[in-house]
């Protein structure tokens, strides 16, 4: 309920008694003590909490002021007791508009509340003197009416008479000082003369669905062609985004699509020297053609790309762009702005490197530069370019090796105008750099899952992930990348590749798979966790319709994402109890248990393994002892399942995993 005053700015702390009268504390949801936005999806509720008292005995008042994304005024919507003896406050706050909502906490004395209840205890307890607490409720109201201008005013005065009419008669007077009417104006109105407010302000960053829940597909445009001395535009890749959709894929992540340097341009496998048709990496942007507000020539123009944007939403999908800030030796940069770029003693620019890798083709840009306002504006612009285009969301390459500072600011600045662009941290880095991202704005972000094989390292991985850092860090599991071929994948064969997307694409709500995977593409350079001949350095041509591809099985993992609500949430992961080793089982379901999905999944990719699984009845909603019906949904079978189930998962001559959607009252 509104108190009936709004406040054109935050709530600040205000002159006064040299010490507080009301304490506000534990004010939450909160990061790093209010310093960092807290996340949430639009059309949630976001429970607000904060423990509140001071001394005595008198009734207090708390409030929130809202700021609503947009909004100049704030409305102050009182928030409720929900445990006296903690002292613990709660508002319920509807979450309908995308943005940033800005919250304060305020508390004060109640004065005219606690002077009713004081009054009617010596009422109820018959006390034969008590003008003088009479005295002091009357001139308490007399000091509202005085205080209040137009019609407050006159409310008050309006109260003050009645309480006067009825001074002489301590139950009458009582009768009218409690009426919910009386209190709720004294409340709305009254004098606020011990104000606290709470420091800092809450930040709730609210987000759209798509940066909860979504399956990626990553791919080079230059690829999308079958013939590799001619290759793909975005006209080709308009042709293939019916067959990605129909797999389920909800973005279409593509690899850079801008100009490609010459100078120092790589040849296949990262080599020294490309020859006269090596098209170059993606990554090594820039050229005469433009830079980052560009398209590279060879896969078509700016009109291309929209047209390709456009046939993307047409089909329910959308586009996402690699934002890398480094250039190649030829990016316009380098000649506008050469104090953008580091600068080695001999006052030649210093190439990117990563011992023992180099990257002679490529520019890293120095954010220490002194000119750096010029950059961050650069940048920014760059980002708003592509919003303009169609683009709502971004794979940044590397921000770890980019200041936090940066990073704050630019996404603050663009969500401020498009609240709808959603950015992915690509940071396989250390854990605080990574949370610090997500804090620092970025909607989702890579993690550890690649590398995370056994039993005990997926549930300690998925439990940090569940718990820790929930309210800020949303993961995005990517099954593999240009860059990354795991080790399970180069030797486990198809069941490695069916397992891996299993667990990516039912532990997490989004996730991703580099395109190759449903090919079971699994060829390294050896010794490394790297493609050979990998496409960043070349065109690669695919037969999309081998009859031993992933895609049917990818498509009915999808499928399972979108029918089930339980699949699109992570904090309602549940594992469940299974002996074996190489066995991991878990189940997720809709608060209300009216959905629920059981996975279990062999680890093992060349062995049978079994056991016994045991699914507790309230994990999914079924009364102790119950039978109930679950589907497989990988291969459409049903069984008659209980507390204790027999699970066997031949990964080589069946299917590695169960994915099973409970079917009650079947």
């Amino acid at each position: 309920m509104a108190t009936g005053r709004s406040s054109t700015k935050s709530a600040a702390r205000r002159p006064g008694r040299p010490y507080e009268q009301v304490v506000i504390e534990s004010v939450r949801p909160s990061i790093d003590c209010g310093h960092h936005p807290v996340k949430a999806i639009i059309g949630a509720t976001c429970g607000i909490e904060a423990t509140v008292f001071r001394h005595g005995h008198d009734r207090l008042r708390v409030v929130a002021t809202v700021f609503a994304p947009g909004e100049r005024r704030g409305r102050e919507l009182a928030m409720r007791s929900v445990n006296p003896g903690l002292d613990l406050w709660r508002l319920d706050l509807p979450l309908d508009t995308l943005g940033r909502y800005r919250v304060t906490v305020s508390a004060w004395t109640d004065a005219y509340a606690s002077w009713v209840e004081e009054l009617g205890k010596r009422v109820r307890a018959a006390q034969a003197d008590i003008a003088s607490e009479i005295a002091e409720g009357l001139s308490l109201v007399a000091r509202v009416a005085a205080a209040r201008k137009g019609g407050q005013k006159r409310d008050a005065e309006g109260l003050l008479e009645r309480l006067t009419a009825e001074a002489a008669d301590p139950q009458k007077l009582l009768d009218v000082a409690s009426t919910g009417e009386a209190l709720d104006l004294m409340a709305q109105i009254g004098l606020r003369e011990d104000e606290s407010h709470a420091e800092p302000e809450l930040v709730i960053l609210v987000e759209r669905a798509r940066a909860r829940f979504g399956s990626w597909y990553e791919l080079f445009v230059r690829s999308e062609t079958d013939n590799p001395a001619v290759p793909g535009t975005f006209t080709t890749a308009t042709r293939r985004l019916g067959d990605i959709r129909r797999m389920g894929f909800d973005v279409v992540y593509l690899a850079p699509i801008h100009p490609i340097g010459t100078t120092n341009r790589k040849g296949p496998n990262n080599k020294v020297g490309a020859g006269p048709n090596d098209p170059g990496s993606p990554w090594a942007i820039g050229s005469p053609h433009g830079g980052h507000k560009a398209v590279e020539p060879a896969l078509g123009t700016i009109d291309d790309f929209e047209r390709y944007v456009r046939a993307a939403a047409e089909l329910g999908m959308e586009i996402a762009l690699d934002l890398a800030i480094q250039c190649s030796p030829d990016h316009p940069w380098v000649r506008e702005h050469p104090e953008w770029f580091y600068r080695r003693a001999d006052g030649t620019i210093r190439y990117a490197e990563n011992p023992p890798k180099k990257y002679e083709d490529i520019y890293p840009v120095n954010f220490d530069t002194s000119d750096w306002r010029a950059l961050w504006d650069e940048l920014l612009s760059t980002v708003l370019f592509w919003v303009d285009r169609g683009v709502k969301i971004f794979r940044v390459d590397n921000p770890h090796t980019k200041p936090l500072g940066f990073w704050a600011w630019l996404i603050e600045q663009v969500q401020a105008a498009h609240p709808d662009v959603i950015f992915l941290a690509e940071a396989f880095t250390r854990p605080p750099m990574m949370q610090a991202l997500a804090k620092r704005g970025f909607t989702q972000s890579y993690t550890y899952f690649t590398w995370r094989n056994t039993k005990r390292e997926l549930i300690d991985y998925m439990t940090e992930l569940t718990t820790a850092s929930a309210e800020y860090f949303r993961p995005n599991f990517f099954a593999n990348t240009p860059d990354i071929l795991p080790p399970i994948l180069q030797t486990g064969g198809r069941p490695a590749f069916k397992s891996r997307v299993t667990l990516a694409a039912m532990l997490s709500p989004s996730y991703g798979i580099y395109n190759g995977y449903e090919l079971c593409e699994n060829m390294p350079i050896p010794g490394r966790e790297e493609y050979l001949d990998s496409e960043k350095y070349q065109v690669r041509v695919r037969d999309w319709n081998d009859p031993d591809s992933l895609r049917e099985f990818i498509t009915r993992l999808n499928q399972a994402r979108r029918d089930n609500p339980a699949l699109q949430d992570i904090g309602n992961l549940r594992f469940l109890e299974i002996d074996d080793e190489q066995l991991i089982a878990f189940v997720k379901a809709t608060p209300d248990r009216s959905n629920a999905v059981i996975v279990v999944v062999n680890l093992d990719p060349a062995a049978t393994h079994g056991s016994i699984l045991h699914v507790p009845a309230e994990a999914i909603g079924v009364a102790p002892g119950e039978s109930y019906q679950v589907r497989d949904i990988l291969t459409n079978q049903r069984y008659t399942w209980g507390d204790r189930n027999a699970v066997e998962l031949d990964p080589i001559g069946g299917e590695p995993a169960h994915v099973l959607v409970v079917e009650r009252g079947r």
